[in-house]
C-alpha cells in the first residue's frame, strides 16, 4: 500500500473512528485556534447530522432549565445548562464569582449613574 493511500484512507475515516477521535485530541491549543478561525463548519470532524443533534440537545436542555426556574423559587434555581462538548472545542473556563456590592461600591455606581 502507497503513502498516498493510507493518507486517503484515514482522511475518509469516520469523525467518531477511533483513528480520528485521537487525531482530534492530539492537537495543540495553537492548532485548535487556527482552525476555529478559519471557520469552515463544514470540514468538521462531526457530520452534519451529528452537528444539528448537538444543538438539538442544547436546546432542549436550556428548554428544561427555562422551565424548571418558571416553576421553582427564585433562590433555589438551578444553574443554567453547559453545552454538549463538541470535537475540536476547549470547555469554556469557569468565570470568576462576582463580588458582592459593597456600600463603597454601591455609592460608585451611584455616582457613576447619576453624575
Amino acid at each position: 500500500m502507497t503513502s498516498r493511500r493510507l493518507r486517503v484512507l484515514i482522511e475518509h475515516l469516520p469523525p467518531e473512528s477511533h483513528t480520528m477521535t485521537a487525531l482530534r485530541n492530539e492537537l495543540s491549543d495553537d492548532e485548535l485556534a487556527r482552525q476555529a478561525d478559519k471557520g469552515e463548519p463544514e470540514k468538521g470532524r462531526w457530520s452534519q447530522a451529528e452537528q444539528l443533534l448537538a444543538a438539538s440537545y442544547d436546546v432542549l436542555r436550556r428548554i428544561e432549565h427555562v422551565l424548571i426556574c418558571a416553576n421553582s423559587e427564585k433562590n433555589k434555581q438551578p444553574d443554567p445548562p453547559e453545552p454538549m462538548r463538541r470535537p475540536g472545542a476547549k470547555p469554556k473556563p469557569a468565570r470568576a464569582a462576582a463580588q458582592p456590592l459593597t456600600e463603597q461600591r454601591a455609592d460608585l455606581l451611584y455616582r457613576l449613574i447619576n453624575g
